[in-house]
């Protein structure tokens, strides 16, 4: 396993790559904009590091992309660079790693100490409001992540304030035409079920209240939310509130993309490089069907 990291200069990017050469991870490719200071440096001694001199974040982006391109990388890792630099690198419709057709969307896994169980989410931070293909393709990159995580028929759950397909609220009806296409088969094996609100969705007494049945009330290992403010609103929420251990990842590319927010944990961040190298597998197939 390679990891391609973008300009990993601050000290929280710095201390994820000394982890991942502690438990012996994998080859580190060390993409720098501009001259590497003495922490660099001293990281790039190891024999497991490869150094990668840049011109400036931008150009260090691009070659991060270019390694993923060439599969002499299976992730990358942004540091101290903007997001929008990173991504605007990866969907390059020449030298980008977005497959034509493909979805690209971010993936939160939770552990938040009020559940019972490992969870995950989708999409906090990249599709303001997702149509049916992107609500499709991200319950399929859930249902594909979960069971690679050990999870034999992951219960997916489409979340609303409403439990009603609602003409007015669009996404309920997109919700019903995935649900279907679930039940017949076409999005693999998840138990797929909505839309219900997040405490229906985890709390079975809650969903036993509601007279809500199925497998998916009150124990979903997914949540799929209708746009970014609510998966925001509610990654923001469960983190300061919640005490949840977080991390996240961008799929559907050729390699999962970790993008953490600055102001994300030394472990938070570590977490989401572990989930991303996790989850390269599981994703591998999606985006290969779609090259």
């Amino acid at each position: 396993m390679s990891i391609a990291a973008v300009n990993p200069v601050d000290e929280h990017s710095l201390e994820v790559m000394r982890r991942c050469l502690e438990i012996g991870i994998g080859k580190l490719h060390l993409c720098i904009a501009g001259e590497p200071d003495e922490a660099v440096n001293l990281l790039a001694k190891d024999p497991r590091t490869q150094l990668h001199l840049c011109t400036d974040v931008d150009h260090a982006a691009r070659c991060a992309v270019a390694l993923a391109r060439a599969d002499e990388a299976q992730v990358i890792f942004k540091g101290s660079i903007n997001t929008d630099n990173l991504l605007h690198a990866a969907l390059n419709k020449e030298v980008g790693i977005l497959s034509p057709g493909a979805v690209m969307t971010h993936i939160t896994a939770a552990h938040i100490p009020a559940y019972h169980k490992l969870i995950i989410f989708s999409d906090a931070a990249v599709i303001p409001y997702p149509d049916c293909k992107q609500v499709e393709a991200i319950v399929g990159y859930g249902n594909a992540l979960l069971k690679f995580m050990g999870v034999a028929k992951p219960k997916i759950a489409l979340i609303h304030f409403t439990e009603k397909s609602n003409p007015k609220f669009e996404i309920t009806t997109t919700y019903a035409t995935v649900r279907t296409l679930a039940a017949q088969g076409f999005i693999g094996d998840a138990i797929v079920d909505g839309p219900m609100d997040v405490k229906t969705a985890c709390d079975k007494q809650s969903a036993i209240i509601k007279h809500i049945s199925g497998a998916v009330a009150g124990d979903a290992d997914m949540l799929v939310f209708p746009d970014l403010e609510a998966a925001n609103t509610f990654y923001k929420t469960i983190s300061l509130f919640g005490n949840a251990t977080t991390a996240g990842i961008i799929c559907g590319c050729r390699v999962p993309i970790v993008i953490p927010s600055r102001a994300d944990s030394v472990e938070s961040k570590y977490m989401s490089l572990a989930l991303a190298v996790v989850g390269q597998n599981a994703f591998s197939f999606i985006s290969k069907s779609n090259s």
